[in-house]
């Protein structure tokens, strides 16, 4: 069997580790980013308006979702990097078990909840009266997914936190090429618009899951485990919830917040609707640099932490920083001046690529602002700060975001970059209290 290469980021050249880990962490994050837009890029080309509005306002919800479990199993990712840096092989397959065992009462119980609720969902989604059933539809037939979506999710957990960031890079790769290759046949080709995407979405997270369970049965992991580790152990339980309950909890309302945007953009419209959609979706390839450093960053700083190398933590912290910053500024170029050009990847309406654009101008901002902001909770995550984290990331949405969305929707704006410059405006707040919190934090000697 080959052995899973642990990567040590407790030793050696700090910037080289940190890009050394985060560069396949960006890959995999790019090819789950191109897994989620295929259903919008196919349905946009080969559907109507009203199959991509329901497409945009489905995928809000389930990325919603997806966001509260990937929050949730990074209590597993920090309690198994703390483990392994500590060289505490025993903890770390009692953490391991027992995130499976609590991931699996998760998986049932989301599955459960969605499935039947869509029509409901899809009217709390205030989805345009043009695209219920599409909306519904695409919800219902996903929801059925979401136990490969926690399955997925919590094995990538495992394998950031042994320092293992390449193997979900082969399994989310498998997972996008078999989603695309679906949504040709079954939407391009068969013309079955939103339920098409969504069973194609769901046959290729089915496909991964058992892809990423056959590699690992050929692998010899750096710590013991076998199936009676598969239990509630009440410590590793309490450890692994106490950092991913936070994190979770803020993505729900963080999401949520997100999710009141497209609420509101829906009032405007099919066209409004289906161009926030798209906008959005090109937003996740706007954020991948940052994005790939926040989870990094937290599997970083959680071993050297476990190994009490504190200094490297706070050294990778700016680091990050630094080289994302620059990646945002390319960003933010590209969506201020070609954010039309990027949009006709998911579109090809003139409307609704104008509209789309137009929110991208305010995103454009917020991409240099999230190079800092999600280093920082990268970094307060690895140093198990989650609840200042969530509370932040709470003040952010619902004192900052939400009130800025709703003022902007009463004074009658008709352009989507008002509706967009609510996000901005939040990371700023966020930044400003991160950067409090490091300075208190480090003054106490808690970091």
């Amino acid at each position: 069997m080959k052995q899973v290469k642990e990567v040590n980021l407790t030793e050696g050249n700090i910037l080289k580790s940190l890009i050394s880990f985060a560069f396949p962490v960006l890959c995999a994050l790019f090819l789950q980013a191109m897994y989620g837009a295929a259903d919008l890029i196919i349905v946009g080309q080969f559907a109507g308006t009203n199959e991509q509005s329901g497409v945009a306002t489905g995928s809000q919800l389930l990325n919603m979702i997806t966001m509260v479990i990937t929050g949730l199993t990074m209590g597993v990712t920090v309690f198994v990097g703390n483990a392994i840096g500590s060289n505490d092989r025993e903890r770390a397959s009692k953490g391991i078990g027992s995130g499976i065992a609590v991931f699996a009462v998760v998986a049932v119980a989301v599955t459960v909840i969605i499935v039947p609720s869509s029509d409901i969902l899809t009217v709390v989604m205030h989805a345009p009266k043009e695209a219920v059933a599409q909306t519904s539809g695409y919800v219902r037939i996903c929801g059925i997914g979401t136990v490969f979506i926690v399955a997925y999710n919590v094995m990538g957990a495992i394998f950031r936190g042994v320092g293992d960031s390449k193997t979900p890079l082969v399994t989310v790769a498998v997972a996008c090429v078999i989603n695309i290759t679906a949504d040709l046949i079954l939407v391009g080709l068969f013309g079955l618009g939103a339920v098409g995407a969504a069973i194609a979405t769901v046959t290729a997270q089915a496909i991964s899951v058992i892809c990423s369970l056959w590699f690992i049965g050929k692998k010899n992991l750096p710590f013991d485990f076998s199936l009676k580790y598969i239990r509630f152990d009440g410590v590793s339980v309490k450890r692994i919830l106490f950092v991913g309950i936070p994190i979770a909890l803020q993505e729900l309302l963080v999401q949520f917040s997100f999710l009141f945007i497209q609420v509101v953009v829906n009032g405007m419209g099919v066209t409004a609707s289906a161009a926030a959609g798209v906008a959005e979706k090109v937003c996740i390839f706007l954020m991948l640099v940052a994005s790939a450093y926040m989870q990094s960053i937290s599997a970083f700083v959680a071993q050297n932490n476990g190994a009490g190398r504190f200094d490297r933590s706070r050294s990778a912290l700016f680091y990050g920083i630094k080289t994302a910053f620059v990646s945002g500024c390319i960003m933010g170029t590209l969506a201020f001046f070609a954010g039309n050009i990027l949009s006709m990847a998911f579109s090809n309406e003139a409307s609704v690529i104008a509209a789309s654009h137009d929110y991208l101008k305010a995103y454009a901002i917020d991409c240099l602002l999230t190079a800092v902001l999600f280093c920082f909770v990268g970094f307060f995550n690895g140093c198990s700060k989650t609840v200042f984290v969530m509370i932040q990331s709470l003040i952010g949405a619902f004192v900052v975001r939400i009130p800025v969305v709703y003022i902007m929707s009463q004074i009658g704006v008709t352009s989507l970059f008002y509706i967009g410059l609510a996000t901005p405006v939040s990371s700023v707040a966020e930044i400003i209290m991160c950067i409090i919190a490091y300075r208190i934090y480090k003054v106490r000697r808690k970091i």
